[in-house]
C-alpha cells in the first residue's frame, strides 16, 4: 500500500484532548551534559542514544503515531572534525544494532536529509533499515540527518521546475507533497530541549501551525515525565489556525460553511 499523502493539517482542528499524533523534538545538550560531569562531548551523544530508546518507549505507550527527532543538521558540519566523525560512526552502529529491534517492535523508520555527503556505508545502512521497516506501522519513526528546512523547500521547489520547465506559478499543495515529509502530518508539539528557544532551520514548512514547548533538560535527562509536561502544555492550548475562539465553539466559519 502506497503512502498516504497528507494535506497541510491547518485545514481542520484537531481535538487538543487527545495525545499529539505528531510530535517533533530538537535534541539538543548532549555537550552541555556531559560537560557539567566532565566527561568529553562524545559521552553525551552516546548518552543522547539512550535517551532515543527511552523516548521511543514513552510516545508509543501514549499513543503518539510519528515521532520526528533531529539528529544532525545541515550546519552541523561546521563542528570540530572529530566530533562529527565520531557523529557519523554512532550513526551507522546505532542503525546496525537497532533496526531488528525497531522491525520486531513494529516501527517504520526513515531518514530525511541531503545523503550527498554520507559515507556509502552509512547510506547503505539506512537504505536497509528502511526497507527492512517499510511495512511497519506502529509508530513512524522518522530522523532528519544532514537536513535544513531550506534545503527541503529548495528540493521540493526546484523539483517541480525541472519536470516542468517554463511553470511560473507553484501553488502551496505542489510543493507540499515534494517536501521530506509528505508522508506525515504536520506536526501537532515540536519540543526542544536544552533551554534554547529557536526552531534552527528545522521543518521550516512543517512547523508553521505547530505547537512549541521549550524545556531547559539537557536530551540525556528527557523522559517520560517531561514528554508528559510536554503533552499537558499542548493540551492546554487553542489551537484555532486563522480562526476565533468563537467558531470552534460553533463550528466551522462562513467561509468553510458555503465552500
Amino acid at each position: 500500500m502506497a503512502d498516504q499523502a497528507f494535506i497541510s493539517s491547518t485545514q481542520t482542528v484537531p481535538d487538543l484532548n487527545r495525545v499529539p499524533q505528531h510530535i517533533a523534538i530538537i535534541m539538543d545538550g548532549n555537550g552541555r551534559w556531559a560537560r557539567k560531569r566532565f566527561l568529553p562531548r562524545i559521552a553525551g551523544h552516546a548518552r543522547g542514544v539512550e535517551a532515543v530508546r527511552g523516548t521511543i518507549r514513552a510516545v508509543i505507550e501514549r499513543g503518539v503515531e510519528y515521532l520526528t527527532l533531529f539528529a544532525f543538521s545541515s550546519e552541523n558540519w561546521r563542528r570540530p572534525a572529530e566530533e562529527v566523525s565520531y557523529l557519523m560512526q554512532l550513526f551507522i552502529k546505532s542503525l546496525q544494532k537497532e533496526v531488528r529491534r525497531l522491525h520486531e517492535n513494529n516501527i517504520r523508520f526513515r531518514v530525511i536529509g541531503d545523503r550527498s555527503r554520507f559515507e556509502p556505508v552509512l547510506v547503505r545502512a539506512i537504505e536497509a533499515a528502511e526497507e527492512l521497516t517499510a511495512g511497519s506501522t506502529r509508530l513512524h519513526l522518522t530522523v532528519a540527518a544532514n537536513y535544513g528546512g531550506r534545503w527541503d523547500v529548495l528540493t521540493a521547489v526546484n523539483r517541480l521546475l525541472d519536470r516542468q520547465p517554463g511553470r511560473c506559478k507553484i501553488d502551496e499543495e505542489a510543493v507540499n507533497a515534494e517536501l521530506s515529509m509528505n508522508f506525515a502530518p504536520e506536526p501537532d508539539l515540536f519540543i526542544r530541549t536544552g533551554g534554547e528557544q529557536r526552531i534552527s532551520n528545522f521543518l521550516l514548512w512543517q512547523l508553521a501551525y505547530t505547537e512549541f514547548f521549550f524545556t531547559d533538560a539537557l536530551w540525556p535527562d528527557f523522559d517520560g515525565k517531561v514528554l508528559d509536561q510536554a503533552i499537558a502544555s499542548y493540551q492546554e492550548r487553542e489551537r484555532r489556525f486563522g480562526r476565533t475562539s468563537e467558531q470552534l465553539i460553533t463550528g466551522v466559519s462562513e467561509a468553510e460553511r458555503h465552500a
